[in-house]
């Protein structure tokens, strides 16, 4: 006689695909269920896989469960490992589901046998049966291994998020790399730690995007032209089946960069070692790894937009401009710029600038030195010496010489570089057009409309190609112009260096290219006198030196050094 088999199902779950290749994977889990299965004589006849996790409201099983409500004629029984298995939210979630199983009539089953299958009426002596005298002897101890499973769960998160928060606030990661970014284990004194060090690739990338936007030249549409055009692709990220975690079915990323994408990438401040997520608790912090740029890059690329504030190790971040009171004071008034680069003839100190108020209710500017002396220069007098001083500065002619070399050199050298560019890019422009030709000679011989169509988009994107291509060799070409134009600027300032020095609409750094020519910070008799020690590849004018070391007797140096000291006794 055959005996008939029951018809069950059963699942497989795992919180993660990692958890799945490491351990309690769906293979072993489905071993041991038909071992089970085997023993009861139930053949199962459909598996559900489930790769989440079952303690948040939504529970994953809802779907098998389903699954038994529209074929409840037929299925007798669910098959899980364990409890903890089958859901994670404590015993509420485990009696819902299990409900709405024994209404269905379909028994639920484990591995262990924590799940008992026999009812007992407390009235059944007396032939008389309620809802409420039959029940499950094991319900008590079921729902306490529901809670068990729930309370591990919890003690299991606590310790890897709390450690992982802790580790995060030190400086250290937890997470995935991001771009520009790779992940790298050190020994540290909290044992081995995970810090992040720049992608040989991708770090290039960033760092560009960074100074690009600096630069302030080029709209954020341009620079992402120039980032894709250096061969950007954004990170692929593997597509699991969901029913077989192991499984590949597909890759995501691989793209282009974008607009949005850019700018995302400027604004995060991890790209300047600042890290600042839920986990700093409100407060960004100084990472335990160098940034791609800067903190100083990173605010001048987001123009305001972001401003990282680094006051002594406490870290800031402002969406926005910070407040003036949290501003860095700058030192350098711009209508005192010399101060830091002329000295005080006297004292041999950095000269201080400020405007004093006369009688007459006005103010006046000066550069002035008062410490345990006096001395004091209108500022449009000290800016007449620093004006004639210019004037009478020179490149040396061997360095002149050799610069002319060098700069002859590189425009050579880019030459070349442009015009080997060119020979390539118009070759690809020409494989291109004769691509295009060949595709149009075939779309001829065609009869099917769909190849037709499919071969005219294939040329829609070689023409939009050679378009780019065309587009890259012209800039290019204009790039050279512009380097010409700087290379004729350069030698023009090599004979014109008052013009380098005080051309510039800046003061601040037309007195930082001052700075440049002293070996030795002058006084400001230094540049009165024409004594001060020049860097080697300046000199002054043979006219000038030789009427100052004329005038600069001893008897006129007598004359000068007791008109200062007048000067002095007098305050």
């Amino acid at each position: 006689m055959k005996i008939t088999q029951e018809l069950g199902i059963a699942i497989k779950r795992i919180s993660s695909t990692k958890q799945g290749l490491q351990g309690d994977s769906p293979e072993d889990q489905k071993k041991q269920i038909e071992n089970k299965a085997k023993l009861l004589n139930v053949r199962i006849i459909k598996w559900f896989t489930f790769v989440e996790s079952a303690s948040g409201e939504i529970q994953p099983n809802q779907e098998a469960i389903d699954y038994c409500k529209e074929n409840q004629a037929k299925i007798k029984y669910f098959f899980i490992k364990s409890i903890d298995r089958f859901t994670r939210g404590g015993s509420y979630f485990y009696d819902h589901l299990k409900m709405q199983l024994v209404k269905y009539g379909v028994q639920l089953i484990d591995v262990y046998g924590v799940i008992g299958t026999q009812t007992v009426n407390t009235l059944e002596h007396l032939d008389i049966k309620y809802d409420w005298s039959v029940f499950n002897p094991t319900r008590v101890s079921e729902l306490l291994e529901a809670e068990r499973g729930k309370n591990e769960i919890r003690d299991i998160l606590s310790r890897m998020i709390g450690a992982e928060i802790r580790y995060t606030r030190m400086g250290y990661v937890v997470r995935q790399p991001i771009m520009g970014y790779v992940n790298e284990k050190i020994d540290t004194s909290h044992g081995k730690r995970v810090i992040r060090k720049p992608h040989s690739i991708e770090s290039k990338w960033v760092i560009n995007m960074f100074e690009l936007r600096i630069k302030g030249n080029l709209s954020d549409e341009q620079i992402v032209n120039e980032i894709n055009l250096l061969g950007y692709k954004s990170r692929t990220q593997k597509l699991h089946d969901k029913n077989n975690p192991i499984k590949i079915i597909g890759f995501r990323g691989g793209v282009s960069l974008t607009i949005k994408q850019l700018q995302s990438y400027i604004e995060n401040p991890i790209y300047a070692g600042v890290n600042d997520e839920k986990w700093t608790n409100g407060q960004p912090i100084k990472a335990k790894f160098d940034g791609l740029v800067t903190i100083e890059m990173f605010n001048k690329a987001n123009r305001g937009k972001v401003t990282i504030v680094d006051d002594g190790g406490i870290i800031t971040i402002y969406k926005g401009q910070p407040p003036i009171w949290q501003q860095r004071k700058n030192k350098n008034n711009p209508l005192y710029p010399y101060k830091q680069y002329v000295l005080c003839p006297i004292c041999k100190n950095p000269l201080l600038g400020s405007a004093s108020k006369g009688k007459s209710g006005k103010y006046f500017a000066a550069y002035h030195c008062n410490r345990g002396h006096y001395f004091r220069i209108k500022i449009a007098d000290f800016d007449k010496t620093i004006n004639f001083f210019c004037r009478q500065l020179r490149f040396d002619e061997g360095f002149k010489k050799r610069f002319s070399e060098i700069v002859l050199e590189e425009w050579n050298k880019r030459q070349r570089s442009t015009s080997e560019l060119n020979i390539s890019l118009n070759q690809q422009v020409a494989n291109i057009e004769s691509e295009i030709n060949l595709t149009k000679d075939k779309i001829k011989s065609l009869s099917s409309q769909m190849v037709i169509e499919m071969m005219e988009k294939d040329i829609e994107e070689l023409q939009q190609k050679k378009v780019k291509l065309i587009q890259t060799r012209d800039n290019k070409e204009d790039e050279q112009v512009k380097i010409e134009t700087l290379i004729a600027y350069a030698e023009y300032f090599m004979e014109h260096l008052h013009d380098l020095l005080l051309g510039g609409t800046d003061k601040q750094k037309n007195a930082a290219i001052f700075g440049l020519v002293f070996d030795q910070i002058p006084t400001y008799n230094d540049l009165i006198n024409g004594t001060p020690k020049l860097s080697p590849l300046f000199k002054l004018n043979d006219a000038f030196v030789s009427s100052k070391n004329n005038s600069v007797s001893p008897s006129r140096l007598e004359l000068e050094t007791n008109s200062l000291k007048g000067c002095c006794s007098a305050s």
